[in-house]
């Protein structure tokens, strides 16, 4: 074997020294959930900065011929004081009051301790070196690899990096104080470390004046330590508004407190404003968490949600293939509860893991940034059961308060850190809607298997929407794609009316005693809700050549192989303010649908005529732009609607105000154009509208590959105004809007097509008997879907299971009645 000296001298030049704005991976594995902690560490490759658990690394030198990795090995230590005591003599500590960080009544936060081995390991006969064996290799060879070592755990790891970022969803705003801030020529100098409060010697938590220079120590915290509020106290004292938290300057930044505005800041002149006092700020290193890692680590902390458990029974935990927990990473049970039913489907689990091999094989260079690969990765760690294992025993021998079922599982970073890239919600750490969530991940998968198995066709089904002219009799058709069966509740078909009336009737006396009673409806009404006819009351019919009413009737026109239903649980008030139903609905183990099929065009049945409704305005006269009123069309678009949807609804209700143009969106909702620019009759097209000639070409060959025709295509990126991403999503929604333009596989329209062939169907459906039993279901707690938490409860062998991030256990009591989204497979006749 070659000496090692020798060996590492050949691979110097592929060892790199991270640069600002390099991916340090040094955290998890690219291709599974290995970490520093796992056995065998990770190796970090010294070239790319990927890292890698001990089962992938030699894959991947074999790949890249990569020969020098960082290896990276962590021991948890043993803690030597209990953690409720402060270990000073001093009494346990007390419970926060306030859900905030480093503030009286807030939390106290306490950095986990590591024990950590680093050593270069050199492939593939795995030679090692340490910092000792560097000491005596020649200069070059030990100043290039130190300076690798040396940066490479300097770095923050890509994950931690994201973690900050999405947690900081309050964006920071520049001090008003910043550009003309007050410096005083007092000739203080502040050393680059070593800092102590002026006044009580505290070494933590410092903070320095901005103008005076003055160092002193932070806020006190609810148990009374953290600091003694000096820095607080000299502004109250001075006026002086900035102050830096010493510790946290690197040539990125810095946190910068405004006392005067109460808040985290921007500071543009930092630099300069450092430099004043002697600080050299691209020479400085972190050596103290920033005020958001606190913010991230007591949430952490805190996050158990023993509320969710069922009541009043000892959950048995459960360990092995299929049964593992995942970490919660701030908020992120609404993706941990989608996630675990997902991959509880057999297409999915085929599509992933099965092939995880080769999907590994193929993956690009940085497999970080890959969807297939990430997506393999987290359902291959749901299933193989080789994270499904007890969490170490914190050392407490107090062990009591901990949370039963806790496992090692799983944490997945880089999953959503790519899912939720660029999308302005799961992006961030803020709880999200479920539902919302997996609709999002659905558009993911479409779009990245448009060649090849798609997993999400076990979800798609056809929607049948007649409408019947009741002047005339005569009906249209209109089929679309969709997911998710939403299920209305009738609140006013309560089996349990009376006692809601007394407790409402108590609570409005101010009886404080009064129960909580949770409304029952029966399944079957929230069916019959689903399946009535709605009446359309301002119907254009082109039979009658008049508006009329009308009644719409929805059915099935194919029955998915698993099928999601969601309870429409949250509503707005009459204030439009979002809120929850609190209901309890009696769903069913089996369900059969089989008389929900549609029917299409009946023998006999007359279609209405394909005419288009007559224009508002004679021809000759001068389309003008319309005016509308500004003052409306803002207020709703505050409320989060479309701006081209709040222009149509002030148009077409006459500038009469928010009230009718807000019952206008509301009835509008789900047209096809709902938000495409408005269009005023007369003219041939709209503000914002995107001529044919100046459509991407390539984006309109990207659609048709998929199976659209040439014609479709257009009007998908017309109204998204050329945008691919979102042209995919249009066309997939408004595929009702599209049932007259046939979908063929050679991206012809049937005009095209040769000689009288019948046209292709639209996107692929499966079809089957409407037969369904329950096989998962999720819950949500809390007043809306911004907050509270997500479990899910999955069928296994019979058993029900309940899946609370990390924890999994055997349900005794599975709250079927409480369900938020609810998840059937088909069953055979």
């Amino acid at each position: 074997m070659a000496d090692v000296g020798e060996v590492l001298m050949s691979v110097l030049s592929t060892i790199r020294v991270p640069k600002p704005g390099d991916r340090v991976h040094k955290d998890e594995c690219a291709l599974s959930f290995s970490s520093p902690e796992s056995e065998g560490g990770l190796y970090v490759c010294m070239n790319s900065f990927l890292g890698f658990g001990s089962q992938y690394v030699d894959r991947h030198h074999a790949r890249t011929g990569q020969r020098a990795y960082l290896h990276i090995t962590r021991t948890r230590k043993n803690k030597k004081e209990d953690e409720n005591n402060s270990g000073s003599g001093h009494p346990p500590k007390k419970k926060p009051t306030r859900l905030a960080i480093g503030i009286e009544g807030g939390f106290d936060v306490e950095q986990e301790l590591y024990e950590e081995d680093v050593k270069v390991v050199i492939f593939p006969d795995k030679q090692e070196v340490n910092s000792d064996d560097l000491a005596t290799m020649p200069d070059v060879v030990k100043e290039r690899v130190s300076l690798s070592m040396a940066g490479i755990m300097a770095a923050d790891s890509v994950s931690h990096a994201l973690q900050v970022q999405q947690w900081d969803g309050e964006v920071r705003q520049e001090s008003k104080h910043a550009a003309d801030l007050k410096q005083l020529d007092n000739g203080v100098k502040i050393p680059p470390s070593g800092w102590r409060c002026e006044v009580c010697d505290l070494q933590e938590n410092i903070w320095m004046n901005l103008t005076d220079g003055k160092v002193l120590c932070g806020r006190r915290y609810f148990d009374g330590s953290g600091g003694n509020n000096h820095a607080l106290l000299h502004f109250q004292e001075t006026g002086y508004p900035l102050a830096v938290k010493l510790g946290t300057i690197t040539p990125d930044g810095a946190d910068v407190y405004s006392y005067d505005e109460d808040d985290m800041v921007l500071d543009s002149k930092l630099p300069e404003h450092l430099a004043h006092f002697g600080i050299d700020m691209m020479t400085m290193e972190k050596t103290e968490r920033t005020m958001t890692e606190l913010e991230i680590a007591v949430n952490q902390r805190v996050g158990e949600w023993e509320v969710i458990q069922e009541s009043g029974t000892t959950l048995k935990p459960l360990f092995g293939p299929g049964l593992t927990g995942m970490k919660n990473l701030g908020n992120s049970c609404y993706l941990n509860s989608v996630m675990q039913v997902l991959f509880t489907v057999p297409d999915f689990e085929s599509t992933y893991v099965s092939n995880i091999d080769k999907i590994i094989d193929d993956a690009p260079s940085d497999p970080t940034q890959d969807f297939k690969t990430q997506v393999a990765k987290l359902g291959y760690g749901l299933l193989s059961g080789e994270y499904s294992k007890p969490a170490p025993d914190p050392g407490d021998e107090n062990g009591a308060a901990e949370p039963r079922g806790d496992q090692i599982g799983i944490a997945p970073r880089m999953f959503k850190a790519l899912v939720g890239r660029g999308h302005p919600e799961f992006s961030t750490n803020r709880q999200q809607d479920a539902q919302e969530f997996l609709l999002h991940f659905i558009n993911m998968v479409e779009r990245n298997c448009r060649s090849g198995p798609n997993p999400s066709e076990a979800f798609r089904f056809l929607v049948e929407d007649k409408i019947v002219c009741q002047q005339s009799q005569k009906a249209k058709y209109t089929q679309r794609v969709d997911y998710i069966v939403q299920l209305p509740v009738p609140m006013d078909q309560a089996t349990n009316t009376e006692e809601l009336q007394e407790a409402e009737r108590r609570r409005e006396e101010g009886d404080s005693s009064a129960p909580t009673v949770r409304a029952q409806i029966p399944f079957s009404a929230c069916m019959a809700a689903l399946s009535e006819p709605e009446m359309l009351t301002d119907f254009w019919s082109s039979a009658v050549q008049a508006k009329t009413s009308a009644t719409k009737t929805t059915r099935f026109a194919s029955f998915p192989d698993h099928l999601v239903i969601q309870i429409k649980k949250f509503t707005f008030g009459l204030d439009w303010v979002p809120k929850k139903l609190d209901v309890s609905i009696d769903v069913p183990d089996t369900l059969d649908l089989s008389g929900l099929r549609a029917t299409g065009q009946q023998p006999g049945e007359e279609l209405l005529p394909e005419v288009a409704p007559p224009p508002l305005m004679t021809p000759d006269v001068e389309v003008k732009a319309p005016v509308l009123d500004d003052s409306t069309v803002s207020q709703l678009c505050e409320m989060g609607f479309p701006l081209e949807a709040c222009r149509k609804a002030v148009y077409y209700t006459g500038n009469t105000g928010i009230d009718s143009a807000m019952n206008w969106i509301m009835s509008h909702m789900d047209d096809p154009d709902f938000s495409a620019p408005l269009v005023l009759p007369g003219s041939s097209s709209g503000p914002g509208t995107t001529p044919t000639e100046s459509l991407s070409e390539e984006h309109l060959a990207t659609i048709v590959s998929m199976g659209f025709s040439r014609d479709q295509a257009t009007k998908a990126l017309r109204a998204t105004s050329n945008v691919l991403d979102r042209a995919v999503d249009w066309i997939f929604s408004h595929l009702d809007d599209l049932e007259s333009m046939d979908v063929s596989e050679g991206g012809r329209s049937a005009a095209e097509s040769e000689g009288g062939r019948d046209p292709p169907p639209g996107p692929r459906v499966r079809d089957g008997p409407g037969k369904y039993e329950l096989f998962a279901f999720i819950s949500h707690m809390g007043t809306s879907t911004m907050c509270g938490h997500y479990v899910c409860h999955i069928k296994k062998d019979q058993q029900w299971v309940i899946f609370n991030d990390q924890k999994v256990c055997a349900s005794e009591k599975p709250p079927k009645d409480l369900g938020y989204l609810y998840f059937y497979r088909r069953v055979a006749d």
